[in-house]
This record gives structure tokens, sequence and C-alpha cells, in this order.
């Protein structure tokens, strides 16, 4: 069994740090240490901005982004069209778009897709607050702006079939947006494409 080489504090932060996506534990040792090196101008910092996070953000009641206010800004935005509705399944789907900077459109986001297996139903989505704004009425466009996955694709024609009756035109993104590919991968050339040639379902 390998002997602990530092601190429970310092091994704590480790840990805590491997857990992000694209560290594992070797990455994580090697954040710390910079962050250890860089005390006053880094780690003290990120504290403070992590312990303030923590304290002020919020879920948009609305369209479910993360800000520190609610509605979020997005929401509040008088200068975005209120009636399209980009829907994608993650915050960080809306944030790959809007670095694209295509659209100046109002977002709401799923939180997932409907995976059955994973035992995501339509109950565990933000679907119903999704309907519900659609029904209130000012939406003419609905995107479906999901990833190009199997569980995507199902859940793009699960609201299709739901939004019909609506009577809200929906569409979804191209599919110059490869299969198994994730908008917040993808380059702002390959978005730009797929909003512009998004189709009728």
């Amino acid at each position: 069994m390998a002997e602990r080489i530092a601190g429970p504090e310092i091994e704590r932060l480790v840990q805590l740090l491997a857990r992000l996506p694209g560290l594992g534990p070797r990455s994580a040792r090697r954040a710390v240490l910079h962050l250890i090196r860089k005390r006053e101008e880094l780690l003290g910092p990120l504290g403070e901005a992590m312990r303030v996070a923590h304290e002020r953000i919020l879920t948009c009641k609305t369209c479910g982004n993360i800000d520190t206010s609610d509605p979020c800004a997005i929401c509040r935005d008088a200068r975005r069209d209120a009636g399209i509705l980009v829907i994608v399944e993650t915050v960080a789907d809306l944030w790959a778009l809007e670095r694209a900077g295509l659209l100046a459109a109002r977002y709401h986001v799923l939180g997932g897709v409907l995976s059955p297996l994973d035992g995501v139903g339509p109950n565990e989505l933000n679907i119903a607050n999704l309907v519900q704004r659609i029904a209130d009425g000012g939406v003419r466009e609905a995107i479906i702006a999901v990833n190009a996955t199997v569980d995507g694709q199902t859940t793009a024609h699960y609201l299709a079939d739901l939004l019909a009756p609506l009577g809200v035109k929906t569409t979804r993104l191209a599919h110059g947006v490869p299969v198994g590919g994730e908008l917040d991968y993808l380059d702002e050339g390959t978005l730009a494409a797929a909003l512009e040639r998004r189709t009728a379902f």
C-alpha cells in the first residue's frame, strides 16, 4: 500500500480535483502543486471565488441556465428574440452556442436526455416547464439542439411529438453535427452550418 506523501488537506484537494472531467489523479496532483506554488495569486483567490460561487449561483427557474440571478441574464435580455427558443441538453451546450454568437434567441435547458436504461424519463428532465413556456404563447419556433447521440435523437423525436399539438414550428439542427458528437466540443463553423441548415421534423 502506498504511503501518504502529503497531509490530509492536500490529499483531499487532490481527490476533489481528480473528480473533475479531464483530470485524473496525476493531473490533479500537478494542478494542486501549481496552486500551492502560486498560493497568493491563485490558491487564495480561487478558494474565495469558489466560496462566493457556491453561495450565489442559482438555477434559472425559467430556462434552467445557471447564473447569479433568477431569471438569468439571457432571459432578462430584451434584445433577444423571445419567439425563438433553442432547446439544449445542458448548460455546457447553451454556452457552446453562445460562444459561437450565431443566434440572439432564448434557451431552454433540459438537464439531460431521455435514457430508459439509466432511469431518466420525461419527469426527470425539465420538459413540463418547456411545454408550459410554449403553451403560454409567444414562441414561433422551437429549435431542438440536442447532441447527435442515440439518446439525444430519441429525446428530439419525443419533444417534436410532444410539441406538435401546440402549433409551434419545430426544427432541429442539421446533420452537420456528427453522430455521437457533443455541441460543447464543436467549432463555431460546424455550429453555424448546423444552425443555418436546421430542418423541420
